[in-house]
């Protein structure tokens, strides 16, 4: 049985033994309470509050480069000369993603290695700074190597934050908490829109207005440079890599902060706890039961992009095939963008109220469903109205995904799990436009969105055939040892 140093309220001398505040509820092993149960039913804190605010604000400025591109690219096309249809201005588009792509292969795994505070605050400066770079980009080639660039660290940072949040929030609030930080970035992508609207045509002080759209999605350095020193490292990243104690010191600010009381003594698994190698790592995922949760996500990952960014990336040109002049519509544009952030609070209640499993299954249906009424609408209203439902529905699912693929996987392999199988969507969603485009092409938009249909009922179907059950299920139970 393992000791640590602190005991934030202990009995008074010739008192019976208090009891700890979440004795009753923490998983215990035939030893007593583990730290990962004590965290799972540990009341909400200022510091885990804290923790989904600086998440929150970090994704913030992700999801500010992701729309960015999207929002400038009629003034990147007149800055450089660019035709719509040239291989330089596709390269500019494609570009972030395909960084997304090897950010979150190569990066995704990092928390597991240098731990998830550290992991966040680096993938959080490295983009901040490139997309600084590209604000002073001298022509398009420059342009196109830091928006890569760029997308290498927007690619790692959501991985990390998944883990991050999994990792420290109580297991009754775990969707509750995780939907406000990833509803707090949604709050990007209508104000880039809006920017755009406003700053593309403006030329301040001789500076281009796109350049200063960039500029600002640097600020996100700013951002880690005021808070660095008090955001705290997962306790259970701690325990896994074998740093019992700093684990439990950092366990004690979360439960002084929670006003929880620290039991005596924690009892954990007898192997001890050491940081894993890749091939540690791969070996856990190739064991019962994360080899089929695994073999999950892979099939997750590589299907869902067609709902999920299919839409985003092909609306428009779906909606132009229709002969109807809306594509270029602020009002369009603006509706659409605002479904996000309404579609990601819309998701805080439901997290807590409906089984994500069930969730994110359900939300894959109405994708499908509003999907193929956008593409059959013929008005405009219904085009517009179909369009928010679709972008509100995808965010439902997004938020429930990302919850969920976090809490399937251990600690000591979470961030690696999730950020090599994020990958595939990242890189799928830069392939769409030339799978799908030649269905809209050759066949008409019921005929794309019936593929995107089949392929959200594989997602579907692979998600309730292989995932496990984690809603309000503590962190032990999801995975165990």
């Amino acid at each position: 049985m393992n000791s640590h140093p602190l005991d934030l309220g202990g009995s008074a001398p010739g008192e019976a033994p208090r009891r700890p505040l979440t004795a009753q509820t923490a998983f215990q092993s035939p030893q007593g309470v583990t730290l990962s149960g004590f965290m799972d039913d540990m009341p909400v804190g200022a510091l885990h509050r804290f923790v989904v605010w600086v998440i929150g604000i970090g994704l913030f400025f992700d999801m500010y480069e992701i729309f960015l591109v999207s929002s400038i690219g009629a003034a990147l096309q007149n800055e450089y000369g660019l035709d719509a249809h040239s291989l330089a201005f596709k390269l500019l588009l494609a570009s972030a993603f395909v960084g997304m792509f090897f950010g979150s292969l190569f990066l995704g795994s990092l928390a597991d290695r240098i731990g998830r505070r550290r992991a966040f605050l680096f993938t959080l400066v490295w983009y901040s700074a490139f997309s600084l770079f590209a604000a002073f980009s001298v022509n398009a080639t420059m342009l196109v190597v830091c928006r890569f660039l760029t997308g290498v660290g927007v690619g790692a940072i959501y991985p990390v934050a998944d883990t991050f949040l999994s990792e420290i929030l109580p297991k009754e609030k775990r969707g509750r908490l995780a939907a406000w930080a990833y509803t707090t970035s949604y709050v990007a992508v209508p104000l880039v829109g809006f920017l755009a609207v406003w700053l593309n045509p403006l030329h301040l002080g001789g500076i281009a207005g796109w350049r200063i759209i960039l500029a600002i999605g640097s600020l996100g350095a700013l951002f880690v440079l005021a808070v660095q020193h008090r955001l705290p490292e997962s306790p259970r990243w701690l325990l896994a890599q074998g740093r019992a104690d700093e684990a439990y010191a950092m366990l004690g600010r979360f439960a002084q902060s929670a006003g929880a009381q620290m039991p005596k003594h924690f009892a954990e698994p007898k192997t001890r706890q050491h940081p894993l190698r890749l091939s540690e790592r791969i070996a856990v995922l190739r064991r019962a039961p994360y080899d089929k949760r695994y073999f999950m996500l892979v099939v997750f990952h590589l299907f869902q992009a067609f709902g999920y960014y299919g839409f985003g990336t092909l609306a428009g040109v779906v909606v132009k095939s229709r002969g109807i002049d809306v594509t270029g519509s602020t009002l369009f544009v603006a509706l659409s963008f605002l479904g996000y952030p309404i579609g990601s609070l819309l998701s805080v209640p439901l997290l807590n109220w409906i089984e994500r499993r069930t969730l994110v299954i359900a939300s894959l249906v109405s994708i499908a469903i509003f999907g193929l009424g956008f593409a059959y609408s013929g008005q405009a209203a219904l085009i517009v109205c179909f369009g928010v439902l679709t972008t509100c529905a995808s965010n439902v699912f997004s938020n429930a995904y990302h919850v969920y693929q976090a809490e399937i996987f251990p600690a000591s392999v979470r961030s690696t799990a999730i950020g090599s199988t994020y990958s595939l969507s990242r890189i799928m969603s830069s392939a769409l436009p030339f799978i799908l485009l030649p269905v809209l092409t050759q066949h008409g938009p019921i005929a794309m969105f019936g593929v995107i249909s089949a392929a959200l009922a594989v997602v579907a179907v692979t998600l309730r055939a292989l995932g496990p059950l984690t809603t309000r299920r503590s962190q032990d139970e999801i995975n165990p040892v």
